[in-house]
C-alpha cells in the first residue's frame, strides 16, 4: 500500500481519455519484451476497454456542453459523461451528494445534452 502526504496536481478526465493513455503505454511496454503489465494495469486496460463509449473529441465536448448549463460544475460534468445517464433516476444518483436537489427539468435540460452524444 502506498502511502501519499500531499496532492500535487489533480486533473479530471474522461474514461475515453483514460483509454487513450493507457493504449499508449500498452503499446510502449509490448515494444518490451522483457516487461510485462501489472495486474492493476492489465485489469485498468480491460475495464476502459469494455465500458468507454464515446471517443475522446466527443466526450471533450460533452464535458463543454454540460459545463454551459449551471447547475453543472467541473467534476459533475465529467461523472455525468463518464456514466451517461439515460433516465432522471441515473442522474439524480450523480446529484445524491449536493446540497441541492435539480428540478424536473433542469434533470431533462442535462439528459438532453447527454442525448446528443450517447
Amino acid at each position: 500500500m502506498t502511502i501519499f502526504k500531499e496532492i500535487v496536481d489533480e486533473e479530471f478526465l474522461t474514461v475515453s481519455e483514460v483509454k487513450e493513455h493507457l493504449a499508449d503505454i500498452e503499446t510502449e511496454r509490448s515494444l518490451d519484451e522483457d516487461r510485462e503489465l501489472r495486474y492493476e494495469l492489465a485489469r485498468s486496460i480491460e475495464h476502459v476497454n469494455r465500458f468507454t463509449v464515446l471517443e475522446p473529441e466527443d466526450a471533450r465536448a460533452l464535458v463543454e456542453d454540460l459545463q454551459d448549463h449551471e447547475k453543472v460544475d467541473e467534476e459533475t460534468a465529467y461523472k455525468i459523461t463518464n456514466l451517461l445517464p439515460q433516465d432522471r433516476d441515473e442522474l439524480r444518483s450523480v446529484y445524491a451528494q449536493q446540497r441541492y436537489s435539480l428540478s424536473g427539468d433542469e434533470l431533462d435540460d442535462i439528459l438532453n445534452i447527454v442525448a446528443q452524444y450517447a
